[in-house]
C-alpha cells in the first residue's frame, strides 16, 4: 500500500479529478470575469477592449457604493444580532434532554428548508400597509396609523428582519455542533470548582467554538455580499436603491441593463473584498503563539 501511494502515478489520478472539477467550476469562471471586466461586452455581439473604464466608472458610481454599505451593514446585523442569539439558542438546545431537543431544532430549522419565494412573498404579506399581519397586531394594540415597512427609510431594516430569520437555522445548527463536540468532563470541571453558568459559557464554551464562530462569521460575510434572491423577490432594491446589494446590484447590470463588462468588473470587486475578510477574519482569530521565556 505504502509503496501504491507513493507512485506518483497514483497521485496525480486521485488528485487530477479534484484539480479539473476546481479549474472548470471556479477558476475559469473567475479568469472569464476579470477578462470581460476590460471590456465592453453586453452579453451578445461584439465587444472591444476598454481598460479600466469599467472600474473607473464603478469608483465614480454612487448606487454600487450604496450597494457595497448595505452588504456591510447587512453582514454586521448576521454578526451582532443573529449569532449571539444563534449561540444562546445552540447552548440552550444542548441542555434539552429527549424528545424536546430535537423538535426544537427542527422548528428552528423549518425556514431554511422553504423556497426563498415563498418566505419573500409570506413577508410581503406581512408587512403590508393594507391587510398584512404586522399592521393587524399594531391596530390590535390601538395604533391608529399605517405602517409600511418597505417604504421608504425602514426597507433596509425590513429587509434586515428577513434575513436574519430566514438563515438562524443555519447559523443555529452549525454552533449547536459546534457545542455538542465540547467534551462533557469540561463542564462537570467547571461545576466543582464552583464555576456559574455565565463563567462557564465565557471561560469554556466560547473559547472551544473559537474556530466554529470563525467558519459562521466568515459564511456570514459571504451570505451578505452575495445576497440577491430574498431581496430581489422582496423589493427589487427598492425603494429607489435603498435595498440594492453588491450581488443583486451586480445582477441587474449585468443581465437587466446588458453591461455584463461593468456587471464582471463588479463581480471581480466582490471576489477582493471576499478574500480581503477572509484574511482579516484570518488575523483576528489567530491563535497566539506562547513564546518562551
Amino acid at each position: 500500500m505504502k509503496k501504491l501511494y507513493s507512485n506518483k502515478r497514483v497521485i496525480f489520478s486521485l488528485v487530477a479529478p479534484g484539480l479539473f472539477m476546481f479549474t472548470v467550476a471556479i477558476l475559469a469562471p473567475i479568469l472569464l470575469s476579470i477578462y470581460y471586466s476590460f471590456t465592453n461586452y453586453s452579453g451578445i455581439g461584439d465587444y472591444w477592449f476598454i481598460g479600466i473604464e469599467n472600474y473607473t466608472t464603478l469608483f465614480h458610481d454612487s448606487v454600487f457604493w450604496g450597494a457595497l454599505k448595505n452588504s456591510l451593514f447587512l453582514a454586521i446585523g448576521f454578526i451582532c444580532i443573529q449569532h449571539p442569539l444563534a449561540i444562546f439558542v445552540a447552548v440552550k438546545l444542548d441542555k434539552l434532554q429527549g424528545k424536546a431537543e430535537g423538535i426544537f431544532r427542527c422548528i428552528y430549522f423549518i425556514p431554511n428548508v422553504i423556497s426563498v419565494a415563498v418566505i419573500a412573498y409570506l413577508w410581503k404579506f406581512i408587512y403590508n400597509p393594507n391587510f398584512g399581519l404586522l399592521q393587524k397586531i399594531l391596530e390590535f394594540f390601538g395604533y391608529k396609523g399605517t405602517i409600511n415597512p418597505l417604504g421608504s427609510g425602514t426597507a433596509i431594516w425590513a429587509v434586515l428582519v428577513v434575513l436574519i430569520w430566514h438563515g438562524f437555522g443555519w447559523g443555529m445548527l452549525i454552533y449547536y455542533t459546534g457545542v455538542k463536540n465540547i467534551d462533557p468532563i469540561l463542564y462537570e470541571a467547571a461545576a466543582i470548582d464552583g464555576a456559574s453558568g455565565t463563567s462557564t459559557f465565557f471561560r469554556v464554551t466560547l473559547p472551544l467554538m473559537k474556530p466554529v464562530i470563525q467558519v459562521n462569521v466568515t459564511m456570514a460575510i459571504i451570505s451578505a455580499l452575495k445576497q440577491m434572491e430574498t431581496v430581489y423577490l422582496l423589493t427589487d432594491g427598492g425603494p429607489g436603491n435603498e435595498t440594492q446589494f453588491m450581488a443583486s446590484y451586480l445582477y441587474k447590470q449585468a443581465f437587466s441593463s446588458y453591461k455584463y463588462g461593468y456587471g464582471n468588473a463588479i463581480s471581480v470587486i466582490f471576489i477582493l473584498i471576499c478574500l480581503l475578510a477572509n484574511l482579516i477574519l484570518q488575523k483576528v482569530f489567530q491563535e497566539k503563539e506562547v513564546q518562551e521565556v
